[in-house]
């Protein structure tokens, strides 16, 4: 993580002091050696640097990035501009306009939801491509529950979801009552029919943040800027 970039650095310094973290840092530059790599180098950190510790109102756990071409920048559902939307967003996008209203963007880039303290974090940070759980285990998850257990210190209310058996496995890690934990299936096309679909997280969220005094989240997905 650049040093000096987010109000991240300190809280997790003490990580990069830890074994692990260097044999983690070996591992990744040699699968990059050796194999394509996503997200590039320079994306690995995006849901840190998009959105400040000070500013995170929301976590939204994911498990891996997207191991095809082009996908992962970083953002956990997320996808770059002009990327085919994948399973999994596309019945985000469809539980958002259930729940909102709001029309899915013809788009899957999550940022506009990462500036605003939507914190997209994926429990391990790279993947050989087109080998899905290629880099777990390897100790990026150690460095996530220490970004979740951070979190969890913050004294103003945090809204968790929870999307998954392996998102909700995390549910250990958030031990202060003034979070608010909102838990579901996963909203993958194997299990969003069997309670993602109707949960309304996005509107449930911002309940939570609304009784906590907190903005809410604008959740609308705005088309991209034009660059003509």
């Amino acid at each position: 993580m650049a040093s000096g970039t987010t109000d991240w650095n300190p809280l997790l310094r003490d990580q990069f002091d830890q074994p692990y973290w260097d044999e983690l840092q070996r591992f990744v530059h040699g699968e990059r050696q050796q194999h394509e790599v996503f997200p590039p180098h320079e994306q690995v950190f995006a849901a840190l640097h998009l959105t400040a510790h000070a500013n995170t109102k929301v976590l939204i756990l994911g498990q891996d990035p997207y191991h095809g071409p082009g996908q992962a920048h970083g953002l956990c559902f997320s996808v770059q501009p002009g990327v085919a939307l994948p399973p999994s967003l596309q019945n985000i996008y469809k539980e958002l306009q259930d729940d909102l209203g709001y029309e899915p963007p013809a788009h899957g880039s999550l940022t506009h939801w990462a500036e605003q303290g939507v914190l997209l974090l994926n429990a391990v940070l790279t993947v050989r491509a087109r080998d899905a759980a290629s880099h777990r285990n390897q100790g990026w998850e150690t460095f996530t529950d220490r970004i979740i257990a951070v979190v969890n210190d913050k004294p103003e209310t945090v809204v968790f979801l929870l999307w998954g058996s392996y998102a909700r496995k995390k549910k250990s890690l958030i031990t202060n009552p003034h979070h608010a934990i909102i838990e579901s299936p996963h909203p993958s096309p194997l299990s969003a029919h069997r309670g993602f679909f109707g949960s309304r997280p996005f509107s449930r969220a911002n309940e939570a943040l609304v009784a906590a005094g907190r903005e809410p989240i604008d959740w609308r997905v705005p088309p991209l800027a034009s660059t003509s």
